[in-house]
This record gives structure tokens, sequence and C-alpha cells, in this order.
């Protein structure tokens, strides 16, 4: 008798060569890593500061935060998805019914080059060196860290920030994987 509450893997028989698992395990997970980052987010965008000691007068309007912040959760989302690309058939094949290039190969390099790039990009956008006294080493120069009302609060958010600045490292890696299998593909 097997449990029906454990969900099954869906079928890699849609791709040319086998995916290893943990690139599947981690292609369906990174929407899920990323989801504490956006649901942090969200409160930001009502003026709710969730703990961090922000200045008078430095939050936008809530006609501009509302859409930003909400925007940037849905986009966050929909990219973390559209990387599930590199383990799927539909990476390696466009979906038909796609204009102009569906029912076609995608080339390797088209789907790597992006996913390799954007990895990068997210890895020094959301990568901040300590250098001590409340200041850190970031892609904008040195910044102040940002303070906290108490512990709890500076907790979570490092949860949440260090699962965010783990989607450039994970992206790279499936792109890596997908290279490597479409290219033996190819060869083979």
């Amino acid at each position: 008798m097997t449990l029906k509450i454990l969900h099954r893997p869906p079928s890699v028989g849609d791709t040319e060569r086998p995916v290893p698992r943990w690139a599947m395990c981690l292609a369906y997970a990174l929407p899920l890593l990323l989801l504490p980052a956006c649901l942090w987010r969200l409160p930001f965008a009502l003026h709710f500061t969730m703990g961090q000691e922000a200045q008078e007068g430095s939050l936008p309007a809530l006609w501009l935060s509302i859409p930003y912040v909400l925007g940037l959760s849905v986009l966050t989302e929909v990219v973390a998805i559209l990387t599930i690309g590199l383990v799927r058939g539909w990476g390696e094949v466009a979906p038909a019914w796609i204009p102009v290039i569906g029912g076609r190969r995608v080339r390797p390099m088209a789907a790597v080059v992006p996913a390799v790039l954007g990895g990068l990009i997210l890895t020094f956008l959301f990568t901040a060196v300590p250098l001590g006294d409340d200041r850190d080493l970031t892609l904008y120069g040195v910044v102040d860290s940002i303070g906290y009302a108490n512990d709890a609060w500076q907790a979570l958010a490092s949860v949440c920030g260090t699962l965010l600045a783990a989607w450039g490292p994970i992206t790279v890696a499936l792109a890596i994987a997908y290279y490597r299998r479409r290219v033996s593909a190819v060869a083979g």
C-alpha cells in the first residue's frame, strides 16, 4: 500500500536526455524558496516597515509603492517559474502556442546565455559583504546596514534575504546542468 499524500515528481520523459534529480528538485523548489522574500516585501507597499528603523519621509507615495512592490513580487515569481524550463521539455522545444518560434527547437545557447547572465546579475545584486561598523559592500558601493527594532525582525529579514541571495547561484547551476545535458545530447 503506497501513500497518496506524497507528491510524485513530474515525468522527465519530455526531455531528450534525463534531467539530474538534483536539478529537477532545485528548479521546482526555486519559486517556493523565493516566496518568503516576495511576501516579506508586500507590507512595504503599504508603508509597514517590518521592524526596520526607517527615516521619516523616506517611503514613496502609496500610488507608486503599491504597484511597484506588487509588480516586483509577481515578476520575481514569474522569472523563477520560467527557470523550470531549464529542466522541462518546453525549454528544449518552444511550445506550439508561441507565435513565430512555436514548435521549433530551442538552441542551447539561447537558453544558457540569458540564464547565466541573469544568474550572475542576481548574484551581484543580492550579495552584500559586511565590512563592520554597520556598513556593507554592495554592487552600489559601501552602504549603511539597515537597523531593526529587535532581533526577531532582523532574523526574519536575514532568512528572507538569504533565500533571495541563493536565487542567482541556483539559476547558474541549473543553466550549467541544462548546457551539459543539451550539448551531450547533440554530441552523442
